[in-house]
Parts: C-alpha cells; structure tokens; sequence
C-alpha cells in the first residue's frame, strides 16, 4: 500500500484530487430560493411577452419556414430525378415536408391562443 502512495503518478493523482473538491467546494453557492417563485416566474413571462411574441413571429417562424421551403424544393427536385432514373416518384418525403410547411406558415395564427 505504501509503494503505491509513494510513487509519483499516485501522489499527483491524490493532489489534483484534493484540488478539484477543494476548488469545487469553495465555488459552490448554495442555491435556495425563498418566497413566491411561481408568482416571480409567471411575472417575468408577463413582463416579457411581447417581446417573446413579436421576436418569434418576425425572427423564429419566417427562419423555419424558410428552411422548410429550401428542403422542399430540393426534396422535389431529387424526387424528379429518382423518378427519371428508376421511373418511381416517392411522395412520402415531399408531403411530410409540405405539411410541415404549412403547419408553420399557420401557426403564429393559432399558437399564441394555446400559450397564453
């Protein structure tokens, strides 16, 4: 047992160790919280609705749509050549993207009334 603590592989070992639970434990905070959380979280949500709702709309949707239309066409466009090629068109995958497609297009309609 003394052989293994004596050599040096095994003292380095021990020493960082120690140095990880130690700088660990000086860097911990503890993390309580007191009061009324719920009521603090549901007031920064109300606070911050707007903007949630304004940046989604103007930002997130037109970005997914995009994408969406992009692999659309390209889906389309693939699907053509295969079916040149094997003479099978496969409409799984341009449905399943049109679908999607629309579902975003239609969502800022709708998905505010189901969030709140």
């Amino acid at each position: 047992m003394t052989h293994i603590i004596k050599s040096g592989n095994a003292r380095k070992l021990i020493t960082i160790l120690f140095t990880v639970i130690l700088i660990v434990g000086v860097m911990a905070v503890p993390c309580l919280a007191s009061g009324d959380v719920a009521g603090a979280v549901e007031a920064t949500w109300n606070d911050a609705k707007e903007q949630v709702k304004t940046i989604t709309n103007n930002v997130v949707f037109p970005v997914i749509d995009m994408i969406l239309a992009i692999l659309l066409f390209v889906k389309i466009g693939t699907s053509y050549f295969e079916y040149r090629k094997h003479g099978q068109f496969e409409f799984a995958a341009p449905c399943i993207l049109f679908a999607c497609l629309v579902f975003t297009l239609t969502a800022p309609l709708y998905i505010w009334n189901i969030i709140g």
